[in-house]
């Protein structure tokens, strides 16, 4: 699987290099893309917080940034940041609901619809890992670019990967394709043993015939 095979690359392959939060192995400028069946499979042999993700997403839209509302739906990733999300992605994901409804008013070929996340310049708890989502239609499909800057590539990438997945269901085109650009695609050191365990388990699963992409829901 293209993700396995990611993960499967940085450690074989990465470079080292030390920041703030530790020591880490890392590619640059990687790139993942996924049709609809290769993101059911994605979804049926890694694991993630589906329904917490999904509330996630809708308070990122709501633009709250008070970490208690993120608490009380049992996400506590944001309670380093308290009281509040300062610049983070509420402030820039309280955009895409206006974005996807323009979207879905105007479904035009011709238009690349776009969603920039992140300031460099602005004071912040917590800079966004995204950096931009384009929303592109052809041939009656969507097409979903995600330029990412930095991805915890076991931990957090495919949470990045599953919202991706969730804002293009509120768009009324059938997807056909999800693109990630990461421009740093890094494991910590600390969690190399655990990846390498993981890409074991992966390599004894197989995929349910009976599993398809109409499967998944919002789960809020």
């Amino acid at each position: 699987m293209k993700y396995y095979r990611l993960l499967e690359k940085i450690l074989n392959e990465g470079h080292a290099q030390e920041n703030k939060k530790g020591s880490i192995k890392f590619l640059m400028n990687a790139r993942l893309s996924f049709n609809q069946l290769e993101l059911a499979e994605l979804f049926q042999t890694h694991k993630v917080a589906k329904v917490k993700l999904g509330q996630e997403l809708l308070l990122y839209m709501a633009g709250e940034t008070n970490v208690e509302k993120y608490n009380a739906v049992g996400i506590e990733w944001w309670n380093y940041c308290a009281p509040n999300l300062v610049n983070s992605y509420p402030t820039y994901f309280q955009k895409l609901p206006a974005l996807i409804e323009k979207i879905n008013d105007e479904k035009r070929s011709s238009k690349n619809y776009v969603l920039f996340i992140g300031d460099t310049d602005a004071p912040t708890n917590q800079l966004p890992c995204l950096s931009l989502m384009q929303f592109q239609i052809h041939d009656n499909g969507l097409y979903l670019t995600v330029y990412q800057r930095s991805a915890d590539a076991n931990l957090g990438l495919p949470s990045d990967i599953y919202q991706a997945l969730l804002i293009s269901k509120r768009i009324d085109v059938p997807l056909k394709n999800i693109t990630f650009f990461i421009g740093n695609a890094h494991i910590y050191e600390n969690n190399i043993e655990p990846t390498q365990n993981l890409l074991k388990l992966a390599s004894d699963k197989t995929l349910d015939p009976d599993f398809y992409p109409t499967k998944f829901s919002l789960n809020v």
